[in-house]
């Protein structure tokens, strides 16, 4: 009987009765010596063998006319070793021969008598794991039946009774909670959700976000990923004719404060003026303009990268004195804090405080004992007592405001030059608004605040700051002017119109007071605003130095806002009060003010195509204010999109996302690994069957991208060229403009049987580049120098035909690829991966970690003769692989199964065979990979790390890096009319497309 049979009988008899015995006392009649059931002859029984099996006794004593039953039944009657011949032919000749002539009534009797006594036992015991009312059947089942026993039936009640008495069933007691009413308090969810966020920290739109975003944690937060709804294309609707919205309050704010020259001076080590305008530009430095730039560890550049960040300076207070004290807030994304902070500290010799400055740290729980004493203090009506028996200010607790550790550091100072570096995440909030109609939005949703100049209570300090400065007149007309620009913006059709970077400060009023009575859309409405000759002026000359002022610089202010709110349940019942149900509210004095910083997110600057689409406005502002300003928001019409959105936002501006896209710096490198892992494990879930082969579709990589093999490659590849070529041949001059891409069609097909010649061929790649004294272990880095980038950026176009046409008044200026323009790329960057876009010929859409390969001249030949040719096809390879992995899986069954024999390889060899098996994996290449360049019939030169179907563009586009010394191999050997163009292979496809390349800097 096969194994399987085995198992299906098992089954099917689960529930019968063992095997049966009679008991020692067979009466008088039952000797040694005893009949077969009253046969003719007679034989002796030993006495261990009195105790048989009945049921068997019963089937030798069956008469051979009955039925024989199921074919496992049948084989009880004969031996083991009886094939089926025998069985027909003498096997009822044989029983029929042993059939006894007449019964002994008693002995059947006790026979039949202990198997029914069995077969009650059976059925009376239960052998499920169902309880007693779901056995019946289901017309029977009444839903009181679980817990009211007396709706059963009478035979089941006795032993539904002995369930309900087990504990696996008993009910389990109540908790002693309380009850829902008392837990949907506002003071003890407050307890709770500060105690949900001890390991991820939720923003202050977090419950707004959680009931309509798939939420997930990352860096340390609980974010919103991407809407519940369908809303892909609105999304791109609202960032090209609308407005998005979107909460990055996760983003961490480093605040620097200290002497500006002593500021420059440590800071212009961290970052170069070849990459771009640095912390000491002169519109950034005055605080009119926002900066960006990627930070390096100093002295490092162009290596050993930190992170992109965004930078805001203080404006000056007038006297221009460079040894003023100033302030900056450097804006990072919260994977590159740490390494950011660290090398910061660093940098400025800062210490460790001995004690924190934090001026009031969030109530976090350390112990289950402390719960009660936190409910207390967190509450708003729990008032405290001064030592002279008066009431103090109550105790407010924000939501999602778990920022700060108690007695953890947030500031430290510099010994040497006395710079204070403070960590002021989640203490500013920061919103953004995409799309041509933001303006709109803000205009509606903010109004600023009127001129106050008398207290609306002597005995709280609301708005006492804002009273102190409207007794100020210079500081009222600066008010003003600010307000007269603010207004302004609802004139102008769309915020890329004005000069990137601007910085408007504003103090406005509450916005829940003038909140509409249903959600509406707002429009722009030029009429309104006449006054074109002030709009030209702000489009030309942007926002004035001084209007840049924002009391959101002092951290005193800030924490008067955020303590002196008022809260909802107030404006609710006050709006109940209203004389006129649904009018606007009015506050007077007491009307919150807040002071906000709006800042001006240029969109799509580098490029010829879709100029400032995707533009918009940053706000910032104190912490506490959160969902008082995200609602108006929402009601003016703006839509909200999550991690996804802004990811397709950076995607579609083609620009690089962090950290996703900066595979130089720690967190990208960090981000790979992880990346890696999820596909990693996503893909071994799938059976064999259901999941490609990449090691036959000639994908080395297809859930990482290997730059440091990738570069190292290259490198041995260009020595090996240049070698090759005598130095005092004719033709070495012009090596490096008639370089060509070796065009053999299989140069990288690899049919090894075995893995000893990858070995090998790594070995040799590993020697080649000792001998030429690089360093196997040096890491790459991505160019960032803007006069190299302009240069290939130039290079990549065709230098005849219709792209040179278009691009003829970009190419003014630019070096032609000589000798002389690019020894000294490859002299100074050998080891350079470029930041690239790239857009589709024809059809496709290509995918994450797509191959971009070399064209060969066959493919351009091809391409000249059908203008509709995609691009051609890789050849399939052979999986070298596999037998490898039958035969450890073999090994690894009879392991598990038994049957290895002993005799067999050491335990040495063993471990190593459970070694190998852990690493092979069927469809992938192991780790000791092969030369990545040239593994495929087109030579490698990067890979896509983002790429999809571009709603902007129309077309599959992608965003990549390439390796600086295959580009220009490349562009050395392509036709003038064909520059640029390369070869996209998703990973499971064996399909090669023509695409686009391009460097937008």
């Amino acid at each position: 009987m096969s194994n399987a049979r085995e198992k299906k009988r098992a089954k099917k008899m689960r529930n019968q009765p063992a095997s049966v015995t009679l008991s020692t006392d067979y009466g008088p009649c039952h000797s040694g010596i005893h009949h077969h059931n009253g046969g003719s002859r007679s034989f002796q029984t030993p006495k261990p063998d009195l105790h048989l099996d009945s049921s068997q006794e019963y089937q030798q004593q069956r008469p051979q006319h009955q039925s024989p039953g199921p074919s496992y039944r049948t084989e009880h009657y004969f031996s083991k070793g009886q094939n089926k011949s025998e069985r027909g032919r003498g096997g009822r000749q044989n029983v029929s021969q042993e059939m006894p002539k007449y019964i002994t009534a008693s002995t059947f009797a006790q026979a039949r008598a202990a198997e029914i006594n069995a077969m009650l036992k059976a059925v009376t015991q239960k052998s499920s794991n169902s309880l007693v009312f779901q056995t019946l059947p289901r017309h029977m089942r009444r839903r009181a039946m679980s817990h009211n026993i007396k709706r059963l039936p009478r035979r089941l009640r006795e032993i539904a009774r002995k369930e309900a008495e087990k504990a696996v069933h008993q009910k389990k007691e109540h908790s002693k909670t309380k009850c829902r009413k008392a837990r949907r308090r506002h003071i003890n969810l407050v307890v709770e959700f500060n105690h949900r966020q001890k390991k991820n920290i939720w923003l202050e739109t977090h419950i707004w976000h959680a009931k309509r975003f798939h939420m997930v944690k990352k860096w340390g937060y609980c974010l919103g990923d991407t809407p519940t709804t369908k809303s892909f294309r609105a999304c791109y609707r609202a960032m090209t004719k609308d407005c998005l919205l979107q909460d990055l309050s996760y983003y961490c704010c480093l605040e620097l404060h200290g002497k500006e020259e002593d500021l420059l001076k440590v800071l212009a080590r961290m970052c170069s003026i070849d990459a771009g305008p640095t912390f000491a530009a002169v519109p950034c430095l005055s605080g009119k303009i926002q900066g960006s730039l990627v930070l390096y560890r100093a002295d490092h550049y162009p290596e050993d990268v930190l992170g992109p960040i965004t930078f805001i300076w203080k404006p000056k207070d007038g006297s221009g004195i460079t040894s003023e004290t100033r302030q900056l807030w450097i804006w990072t994304h919260p994977s590159l804090k740490q390494d950011i902070l660290t090398e910061l500290k660093s940098v400025f010799q800062c210490s460790e405080p001995t004690e924190t400055c934090s001026p009031e740290p969030a109530v976090t729980f350390c112990h289950k004992e402390e719960q009660p004493d936190v409910a207390m203090s967190v509450g708003k009506k729990r008032k405290r007592e001064d030592n002279e028996g008066e009431k103090g200010v109550p105790v407010k607790k924000i939501v999602g405001d778990g920022t700060r550790v108690p007695f953890q550091s947030y500031c430290w100072t510099s010994q040497t030059t006395g710079t204070v570096i403070s960590d002021l995440s989640m203490e500013i909030l920061r919103f953004r608004l995409i799309g041509p109609l933001s303006h709109c939005v803000l205009t509606e949703a903010l109004k600023a605040a009127s001129i106050q100049t008398e207290m609306a209570d002597a005995e709280t300090e609301l708005n006492n700051w804002w009273v102190e400065n409207c007794k100020n007149s210079e500081k009222v007309s600066l008010h003003q002017r600010q307000e007269a620009i603010f207004e302004l913006l609802q004139g102008i059709s769309s915020p890329s119109e004005i000069p990137a970077g601007t910085i408007l400060g504003l103090t406005v009023g509450d916005p829940r007071v003038n909140l509409p009575k249903k959600r509406s859309k707002a429009m722009p409405n030029p009429e309104k605003y006449q006054d074109n000759e002030n709009i030209r002026q702000l489009l030309l000359e942007g926002v004035p130095v001084d209007c840049a002022h924002s009391f959101i610089w002092d951290q005193t202010v800030c924490k008067n806002v955020t303590e002196n709110k008022i809260p909802e349940q107030d404006l609710n019942r006050m709006r109940g009060e209203l004389l006129v149900p649904g009018s606007q509210l009015d506050l007077g004095p007491r009307e919150s003010k807040i002071p906000i910083l709006l800042v001006q997110q240029p969109g799509k600057v580098a490029g010829e195509d879709r100029q400032g689409w995707g533009s918009g406005w940053d706000i910032c502002l104190p912490k506490g204010w959160g969902m008082a300003f995200w609602i108006p928001f929402i009601y003016r019409g703006a839509r909200v999109g999550g991690l996804q959105e802004g990811l397709k936002h950076s995607e579609y501006k083609r620009t690089p996302h962090v950290p996703d896209h900066y595979p130089d710096c720690p967190a990208g490198i960090q981000f790979a690994k992880e990346l890696e892992n999820t596909l990693l494990e996503k893909f071994k879930r799938r059976p064999p069957a259901k999941r490609a082969n990449y090691v036959k579709l000639g994908t080395v990589a297809p859930f990482l991208c290997p730059w440091e093999q990738l570069t190292r490659n290259w490198e041995v590849r260009n020595r090996g060229q240049e070698e090759s070529v005598p130095p005092s041949s004719p033709d070495r001059k012009n090596y490096a403009t008639e370089r060509q891409v070796p065009c053999d069609p299989n140069p990288g097909l690899v049919v090894e049987d075995s893995q000893g010649g990858i070995m090998e061929e790594r070995i040799k790649i590993q020697d080649v580049c000792k001998v030429h004294g690089t360093a196997a272990g040096s890491s790459f880095f991505v160019l960032r120098s803007r006069k190299v980038l302009k240069q290939l950026s130039a290079w990549c176009w065709p230098t005849c035909g219709e792209g040179q046409r278009l691009r003829r008044a970009s190419r003014l200026g630019q070096r032609e690829m000589t000798e002389d323009a690019l020894l000294p790329i490859f002299k100074c960057y050998p080891k350079a991966l470029v930041w690239v876009s790239l857009s589709l010929l024809r059809k496709g859409s290509p995918e994450l970690h797509a191959m971009i390969c070399i064209p060969t001249q066959e493919d351009f030949v091809q391409l000249n003769k059908d203008q509709l040719f995609c691009g051609p096809q890789e050849p399939k390879h052979s999986d070298m692989f596999k037998h490898k992995i039958l035969k450890q899986k073999e090994r690894k069954k009879k392991k598990n199964n038994g049957k290895a024999l002993e005799s067999g390889s050491s335990d040495a060899l063993e471990a190593k065979a459970v070694e190998e098996q852990k690493e092979l994996i069927l469809g992938l290449w192991p780790d000791p990979l092969p030369d990545v360049t040239s593994h495929c019939s087109r030579i490698l030169l990067g890979f896509v790390t983002q790429g999809d179907f571009s709603l902007a563009a129309g077309c599959g586009e992608a965003l990549g890096f390439v390796n600086l010394t295959g580009l220009l191999h490349m562009l050395s050997s392509q036709p003038a009319d064909k520059k640029g163009l390369v070869l996209l292979r998703t990973p499971a496809s064996l399909q090669y497309r023509f695409a686009r390349l391009k460097i937008e800097v």
